[in-house]
Formats: C-alpha cells, sequence, structure tokens
C-alpha cells in the first residue's frame, strides 16, 4: 500500500501521448489532455495524469483480462503429487507488470507507476495480512479473454419468447432489440474479409436466381408455361402462404442459387411435376448474407470503450445465422417462425442499413443457398405481349415407340392491323383461353426480377432421395427383482 504523500505526487504525475505507443490511447491523450510537461520524456506536450492513464487501464483490464488463479488445479496438484511425472507447473498468463506494458506500450518506469496506483486502489490490509492476492498485486498474473455473448443469447431468447407470448406486434423492446443486433451490419467483414451485406444484380457475381413450383395437374402448369412471371415468381398477397421469412398474405420471393437447390427446397411428391425458372435481377440490391456471420470478426482497441459490446455481439452473429435458419417441422413452424418474420420486417423497413432480402444456408441442400428477397423487392417484370395474344401449349407427341415428352408453347398473336389501341390501364396486355391471373394495378413497386423463359424447365419426379443418419436400436431383457423396503 502506497503512503498517502507517496500516492498523490504519483497521482500527479503527467504522460504525454507520445510516451504511449499504443494508437487508440495516443490519440484520445492528444484529443483530451492539457499541455503540460511530461514527466517521462521532459517534452510540452498534451499530457494525462498518471492517474487517469491508470483509471483508463484498469478498466481496459476489468473487460478484456482476467487475473489467473495463483494455484494450481485439482488435475495439475495430481501431476505434481506423482513421484513418476516430471511436471512442472507454471503459472498461466503474463506478469501483470509485463501486461500493463504490453497492453499500452509504455515505459517499463510509466508501466510501475501505473501499476502502483492500480495496486492501491484494490488492495485492503486484511488481504495483504492473509498473503491474499487481490486485483493487481504485483505477483499476480493475467491473461486476456475472449467475448462472452451469453448476455446477447439471453436477450434473443427474450426476444423469441416475448413474441410468442407477449406482443406479436409493435414491440418497441424487439424492434431496439434488432436495432442492436442488426445494426451497421454492413459495416462488419468476415475474418477472410467478405462483406456481411453482398451487392447483387446487374454487373454483380449474383445476377440471377431460380425458383421452382410443384404441380400435380397438367392445367395448372400449362397456364405456369404460358406466363411463368406469373405463375413461377412471387405469388400474389392474397395467395401467399406463411414462410420463414414472411407472414401469410406478405408476398416475397424465395428463389436459390442453382436450379437443383430450388427444386429441393420445394420437396415434390413422387409422381409430381415441377418448373422451373431463371429470373434475372435488372437492379441493384443488398443482401445480408447470414452464410458469412459464423466468421463475422470485429477488432479495435481493447482502449476503446465500445470494443467490448462489439466483440460479443460479433460472437452472438457467429451462431445467429444457424440459429435463424435451423431446420423447422412442420407442426412448429406457425410459432418458430415468428422471430425470423420480425427479423425480415424489421430489416426490410426500420434497419439501417435498409436491406432488399437475405442469403441463407439450403435446409435440403448443404451445398446450396437459398436468397428471399423482400415484399419491396419482389416484383416481377411482366412480359410484353401485344393484346389478344393467345397460347397453346404442347406436352409431347405420339410415335412408334409411344409418347415422347417435348414441351413447347406456341404463342399467337393478332395481325398487326388488326392489333386494338393499348389501354394504359392494362396491366398485363393479353387474352388467353387459359385462367387470368390477378390483376396488380395498385402495385406500385419497382420491378426487380426479369423471367428468362427461354430457360423454364419441367422436370419430373420419379423418386426422391432420402438421406439419413442410422441408429440401431439396442433391446435388453433383465428379471426384475423386488425391493426388500
Amino acid at each position: 500500500m502506497l503512503h498517502s504523500d507517496d500516492s498523490d505526487e504519483l497521482k500527479t504525475k503527467r504522460v504525454c501521448y507520445g510516451c504511449v505507443g499504443e494508437s487508440y490511447l495516443s490519440q484520445e491523450i492528444h484529443r483530451t489532455g492539457d499541455e503540460a510537461e511530461c514527466s517521462y520524456c521532459d517534452e510540452a506536450a498534451q499530457c494525462w495524469t498518471v492517474e487517469d492513464l491508470a483509471d483508463r487501464i484498469g478498466s481496459a483490464f476489468e473487460q478484456h483480462f482476467i487475473r489467473t488463479s495463483d494455484q494450481p488445479t485439482a488435475w495439475q496438484q495430481s501431476l505434481l503429487s506423482d513421484r513418476e511425472s516430471d511436471y512442472e507447473w507454471e503459472r498461466d498468463g503474463d506478469p501483470v507488470l509485463d501486461a500493463i506494458e504490453g497492453a499500452a506500450e509504455i515505459s517499463r518506469q510509466a508501466a510501475k507507476d501505473v501499476l502502483a496506483i492500480l495496486d492501491d486502489m484494490h488492495g485492503d490490509f486484511d488481504s495483504a495480512a492473509m498473503g491474499e492476492e487481490t486485483e493487481f498485486s504485483p505477483d499476480s498474473y493475467y491473461e486476456e479473454t475472449g467475448p462472452n455473448s451469453q448476455v446477447w443469447h439471453e436477450e434473443w431468447r427474450c426476444f423469441e419468447e416475448s413474441l410468442k407470448k407477449e406482443a406479436r406486434f409493435f414491440s418497441r423492446t424487439a424492434a431496439a432489440h434488432l436495432a442492436s443486433v442488426f445494426g451497421d451490419i454492413d459495416k462488419l467483414r468476415t475474418r477472410d474479409a467478405r462483406p456481411l451485406v453482398v451487392d447483387a444484380g446487374p454487373q454483380f457475381a449474383l445476377n440471377h436466381l431460380y425458383r421452382a413450383r410443384v404441380f400435380q395437374a397438367d392445367e395448372k402448369l400449362e397456364e405456369a408455361l404460358c406466363r411463368p412471371e406469373l405463375h413461377l415468381g412471387s405469388p400474389p398477397a392474397r395467395l401467399a402462404s406463411a414462410g420463414r421469412m414472411n407472414a401469410r398474405g406478405i408476398s416475397v420471393f424465395y428463389g436459390a442459387t442453382a436450379a437443383g437447390v430450388a427444386i429441393a427446397e420445394v420437396r415434390p411428391p413422387v409422381g409430381s411435376k415441377v418448373a422451373v425458372a431463371k429470373f434475372v435481377i435488372i437492379r441493384p440490391l443488398r443482401l445480408l448474407d447470414l452464410t458469412a456471420l459464423e466468421k463475422v470478426h470485429d477488432r479495435g482497441s481493447i482502449f476503446d470503450p465500445s470494443l467490448k459490446n462489439r466483440l460479443e455481439r460479433a460472437a452472438f452473429l457467429q451462431s445467429l445465422g444457424l440459429r435463424i435458419t435451423r431446420p423447422v417441422m412442420p407442426d412448429d413452424e406457425a410459432f418458430d417462425y415468428l422471430a425470423t418474420q420480425a427479423i425480415a420486417d424489421f430489416l426490410a423497413t426500420e434497419n439501417e442499413p435498409r436491406l432488399d432480402g437475405i442469403i441463407f444456408q439450403s435446409a435440403q441442400s448443404k451445398e446450396g443457398r437459398n436468397i428471399v428477397l423482400f415484399h419491396k423487392a419482389a416484383r416481377i417484370e411482366a412480359m410484353d405481349f401485344p393484346k389478344g395474344t393467345e397460347f397453346e401449349v404442347y406436352r409431347g407427341y405420339g410415335a412408334e415407340d409411344g409418347w415422347v415428352t417435348d414441351y413447347s408453347v406456341s404463342e399467337m398473336v393478332p395481325p398487326p392491323a388488326s392489333l386494338p389501341p393499348k389501354e394504359d390501364d392494362d396491366v398485363f396486355g393479353f387474352l388467353s383461353h387459359h385462367e387470368s391471373a390477378p390483376r396488380w394495378s395498385d402495385d406500385f413497386r419497382e420491378a426487380t426480377l426479369r423471367v428468362d423463359p427461354t430457360s423454364v424447365e419441367v422436370h419430373h419426379v420419379d423418386g426422391v432421395q432420402v438421406q439419413c443418419t442410422a441408429y440401431k436400436v439396442d433391446r435388453r431383457r433383465s428379471e426384475k427383482h423386488e425391493s426388500s423396503f
């Protein structure tokens, strides 16, 4: 323990920004310090008192370091007690003086002065009399700790429970929690420098998506082949069922990066037919890549008060992607999809930055990726047909060897002289003997996707392969014994 006079003299010593090598800490002293003569280099510059420096170092150690035990563990003690073992116990971590000197990048003398102040702040006579080590004792050892995301996980659990049991809509608490999780997420990177927010659209690597739909009736399939943008694209609101990223009635676009992944996602039954089409992204989009979350990385100075929270957030995000995309049983979808639906709504309408969709791992294909485009980015550009166009679908023809499947669509347009004047309110501009799709005349969203009619394929489902992990069930029989009690 320091004498009061020695303590006061030590605390008033000055250290300038030039004598602190740690960049963040040096800049803080330069920005907030007072001009004075440095006690270590005798130069006049912006300075802090050594007491202020000790306070900042003490706070950083409280958040990012832990004092290691001065006693071996039970297992280590057993090794020490083994006469045949040559094990020698060494305390974990670094001596506290070395840890302070290295963390702040200050001189040995400055580190000794800081340690003396911290030891005086945390020590007490009773512990010293009993020989107990306290924080920042000169003989103590410290090691840097990793982030602890337990608080974030608990808050997320409460968020999920509140959606199920308390307030499903207009929850300010839920909105605040989502803002803390996803705010400024475009500024984060993975350990290999991948962004978490990906650009998609023209001139970007991700410039098209595939979407599939299951058909069990040829009549419905023919309608889709005639107008794939209507029947293979986003459904109208009245037909939009609830999904992982949308509530019922909210039309979004679920697509995949490959046709095979799109087919796997719709889980077609044997005997059904699946129509698949490629949709080209025709305007720039920003998508949150959940597959990159497991490698998210944040860094900074331990003397930045915000670093601890940022590191804990990054640690939480590393597991969030798997949590959001985990398989959900059909009976549990109504409740278990509430959180992911709320996330999608928040990212689309409230978050900064605003996002257009989410990239996530396919639950049906390990190598595939799914993309959901939120409602605002889910509109399909209407195909251009002259008014009065009629369609005829051919599914094949008979031959000597039997039926030959050969899909084709014939577009029969009226001659130019007979074309009626185009009406301004005609959304689709066609007549067909197939059932007309709903008119979305009140849809003012900007078109995001354009179907490629030459990409349409029909897949006949002859069989479904199921990948399983088998576990053998053992069975035993034994004689029961009556208890004597």
